[in-house]
């Protein structure tokens, strides 16, 4: 199937590491040129010399914090004056995880949680407007998460960021189908992300979890927190990057308001 990304302009927020690079190789690979925007450069360069090398020569790397809304419109003027034009935005990032008792987490974190996990996604679209109507097509597509509907201990102020962003994402698809912008979440389930590779190296040796092994990482995930997948085993990044791709593409029609689940079965027990 043609996607109708070959030579299509795509910028991906948070896309130097995790789903987000993930996705922006997804994109390279079909032939788009692709911007990513994220705060560490030296992160910037290596995936852009990546995405080089799969089909993307026009690839570029762009310092946002997306923390910081003066940042993002710094980052979509450059962009602007680079291309003049976006047909795919994806907001691949995600805030931190306190992994403290709700009555724990103070009001600078669940701050944090929406200014990162929510906010950059609206300050992003609003930036990234002109550029989107700009083009023949144009799709969002935000990162939400399945933990926003099946809770689990010590993620509150995560999984309410993240069930922010879907129903921020819903909003924008019925205001922008007017200019025939698609808006769309992706949610994930179990995957193997940079904050989970953090915390399985805080795991004792003996606990047998390797973050090279997701049918390991799954089995933990399953026993400490309750989350189960039909697959049996934790996503990785490359299962998910296709489906953004999709949904961010020409080739999504249709499609609109949707918050689709890549779980790997889990959204079955929650």
């Amino acid at each position: 199937m043609d996607l109708g990304l070959s030579g299509a302009a795509v910028c991906i927020q948070g896309g130097s590491k995790g789903m987000g690079r993930a996705a922006a190789e997804c994109f390279a690979a079909e032939g788009a040129r692709v911007a990513v925007m994220a705060r560490g450069r030296e992160a910037l360069d290596d995936t852009v010399s990546r995405l080089v090398e799969l089909g993307s020569p026009d690839a570029v790397g762009i310092t946002v914090d997306a923390a910081d809304a003066s940042s993002i419109a710094s980052g979509f003027a450059e962009l602007a004056e680079r291309w003049g034009e976006l047909n795919s935005l994806v907001c691949a990032v995600g805030p931190d995880v306190s992994q403290l008792p709700w009555n724990e987490v103070s009001d600078e974190q669940f701050l944090d949680a929406f200014t990162v996990g929510a906010l950059s996604a609206v300050r992003s679209a609003r930036a990234a407007l002109p550029l989107l109507r700009a083009s023949g097509w144009a799709r969002i597509v935000n990162l939400a998460a399945m933990s926003a509907r099946s809770q689990g201990f010590g993620l509150i102020e995560y999984t309410a960021a993240k069930a922010a962003l879907t129903s921020i994402t819903k909003n924008l698809s019925l205001e922008l189908a007017a200019d025939g912008i698609l808006a769309n979440t992706v949610s994930p389930g179990t995957y193997i992300s940079d904050q989970m590779v953090r915390h399985i190296t805080t795991l004792p040796a003996d606990a047998g979890v390797s973050a090279d092994d997701p049918t390991s990482v799954m089995r933990y995930i399953s026993e400490f927190f309750g989350v189960r997948a039909d697959l049996g085993r934790a996503g990785i990044p490359s299962d998910i990057a296709p489906v953004i791709c999709f949904l961010a593409s020409a080739g999504n029609t249709y499609t609109t308001g949707a918050n689709v689940n890549v779980d790997g079965g889990s959204n079955f027990y929650a």
